[in-house]
């Protein structure tokens, strides 16, 4: 089986694990293209004991690509994600971070987990991702795709921005605040729910706007089908703002507007016949753990 295998700088701790899941992989004879910048990384960490390819590019991928295997949090989750963009090779996550939403498969299950994939034990699961654009420029390098959320900040940390919202059109709020996020229901679980969002279940057919600090108090998240389009214009007394797509972030002309919608593919992750994602959802957000329930 052809793998390929993105991950990022970890911390020393976890070094033991990503060279068992290298042995592992390695003594069931996959062939593993690595990411570039990630290999030079664990060049100096750990020790190969077969072959392997690099890339730094999804178009440097063989066309029969298994599947990518991501090694970190839910952020090299996102990267990976947009590596393979439209792609449809799935992403499976090895979590060697913290929360652990997306990256789903724990470091301590490596060798259960790789088993089960060696045997096709695993569904494929569909998210939706949100696509930004301009018609005035071109954006993140044309890859303006996000699973989590797309997020406008202001530039600096004084005045707030206003951010005037239309649906199809049609002015829905005009936000006085630090800044909007705009989350896939993926996404929900993130900064949206960090901010007073609502948890949406994937496969909803939703998005959801979340206005970060507002000062009207009567301002609140507003879920949307993911069939609108949204278009967002922006003043700030700096002429400038923040535009934030996942784990990428530039900084953008308040004479640019923005529009938003559901992107034209969905994301491919693989999960494992075990997975479910409000056993996840409790786990991670510690529901239930009430010590008035001992």
């Amino acid at each position: 089986m052809k793998i390929a295998v993105y991950g990022r700088e970890f911390q020393p701790s976890v070094i033991p694990y990503v060279q068992h899941l290298f042995d592992v992989l390695i003594a069931r004879n996959a062939e593993l293209w690595i990411y570039e910048d990630f290999q030079q990384f664990l060049g100096q960490q750990i020790t190969f004991s077969g072959a392997f390819h690099n890339y730094s590019s999804r178009s440097q991928l063989p066309e029969d690509i298994g599947f990518m295997l991501s090694l970190g949090g839910d952020g090299t989750m996102l990267a990976a994600v947009s590596i393979v963009g439209d792609s449809g090779i799935p992403v499976a996550g090895v979590n060697l971070g913290r929360l652990g939403f997306l990256a789903d498969i724990n470091k301590d299950d490596i060798d259960t987990a790789i088993e089960a994939i060696f045997q096709g034990e695993y569904n494929i699961q569909k998210r939706t991702l949100l696509s930004v654009w301009s018609e005035q420029t071109t954006l993140f390098k044309g890859s303006p795709f996000a699973l989590n959320d797309i997020t406008l900040f202001k530039s600096d940390s004084s005045a707030m921005i206003t951010v005037s919202a239309y649906l199809n059109g049609e002015l829905l709020n005009a936000y006085w605040a630090d800044g909007i996020i705009v989350a896939t229901p993926t996404g929900s679980t993130a900064y949206s729910l960090s901010c007073g969002g609502p948890i949406i279940v994937p496969g909803s057919g939703n998005f959801v706007i979340t206005p970060i600090s507002p000062h009207n108090l009567n301002v609140r998240p507003v879920v949307l089908s993911d069939d609108i389009e949204l278009e967002l214009q922006i003043e700030s007394r700096s002429g400038k703002f923040l535009l934030s797509c996942d784990s990428q972030t530039t900084s953008v002309s308040t004479d640019i507007r923005l529009k938003i919608r559901r992107a034209h593919y969905q994301a491919n992750l693989l999960r494992l016949k075990n997975y479910s994602y409000f056993s996840n959802l409790r786990n991670k957000l510690l529901w239930g753990l009430d010590a008035r329930n001992y």
